[in-house]
């Protein structure tokens, strides 16, 4: 169980009403709203995630943080002061930056790692998102190791929590962030295919640790793990529709360009990703952009199908 002073945390009373009912429930991050997408994009996208999880018949639980406390469920007011603040106004909270977060005040978006501690704190089984954290190239081994590990991995380690995504975030050293996982006991299945998804491509060129085949079987996964009592999250990759994914190898180029680029930029630390991502969505014409928002939604759905079936509904 998790330790969270309950006076910190707020869930919606829609969401309260359905974990009372065991009912399904779908947690859903905020860093997407405040730091993936320009506006309007970002609300729309956050709508529509929301919608595609209602559309399944289980419902959304969006995570943020305001005023130092941790809300679970957000209404359409507050996804939409989230998606018009000012630039640079919202902070991202991880585990690490929680606390500093929370002491703040005002809002605070909520990472993976934050998330899926709020959604365990709430008793939410299912977290969807875009694409998780990882290992970053150079980050282990090579003339200068940064240790650049996104604490996505350690909370997926510690957490017992579902993550749905469409694979580690493309930019990243998917070999070595399957390894850490292995290496940390966390579970990594991809939803119909023997190849793990490439977030924006539906291809990474890694085979899955496992595969099943649709949601059901990925419900039946997770009953088992959790049966364990192992404590460990479960990390469940999802294609990006294959009409809005990237071209494999048109993705590997672009992909590779933009780290050569960051390197000679001398872009590193948290700037990196972001930087990268924009990059990305230049060099493909924005391409990469649409099949991020549509493999966002994808998770949301494919998800709260996995939630319903946990729910025996």
């Amino acid at each position: 169980m998790s330790r969270l002073d309950p006076g910190l945390l707020v869930v919606a009373d829609e969401v309260a009403r359905a974990l009372a009912a065991h009912r399904p429930v779908v947690a859903l991050e905020s860093t997407l709203i405040t730091h993936g997408l320009p506006y309007p994009q970002n609300l729309e996208v956050a709508r529509a995630a929301e919608r595609a999880i209602r559309d399944v018949g289980a419902t959304p639980a969006t995570v943020a943080i305001q005023d130092g406390r941790i809300h679970v469920g957000l209404d359409d007011a507050a996804l939409e002061a989230l998606a018009t603040a000012p630039a640079g106004s919202v902070a991202k909270a991880a585990r690490p930056t929680l606390a500093a977060a929370l002491f703040a005040g005002g809002w605070a978006a909520t990472t993976v790692s934050a998330t899926m501690i709020a959604a365990h704190a709430a008793g939410i089984a299912v977290f969807a998102t875009g694409g998780i954290g990882g290992v970053h190239r150079g980050a282990i081994g090579g003339p200068r190791p940064t240790l650049d590990i996104s604490s996505d991995l350690e909370e997926l380690a510690r957490t017992p929590v579902v993550v749905v995504c469409a694979g580690p975030k493309a930019v990243l050293d998917v070999g070595m962030t399957l390894e850490y996982l292995e290496t940390h006991g966390v579970p990594v299945a991809a939803i119909g295919t023997t190849e793990l998804p490439g977030f924006v491509a539906r291809r990474s060129g890694h085979r899955a640790p496992s595969t099943v085949a649709d949601a059901a079987a990925a419900a039946a996964l997770v009953r088992a793990h959790l049966a364990l009592g192992l404590e460990s999250g479960v990390l469940l990759c999802t294609p990006v529709p294959d009409e809005d994914a990237l071209p494999d190898d048109e993705a590997h180029d672009a992909i590779e360009q933009a780290l050569r680029e960051a390197d000679e930029a001398g872009i590193a630390g948290p700037a990196v990703t972001p930087w990268l991502l924009a990059r990305l969505a230049l060099l493909t014409a924005g391409a990469s952009v649409r099949a991020n928002v549509s493999l966002i939604v994808n998770d949301a759905r494919v998800a709260a199908e996995i939630a319903t079936e946990l729910a025996g509904r």
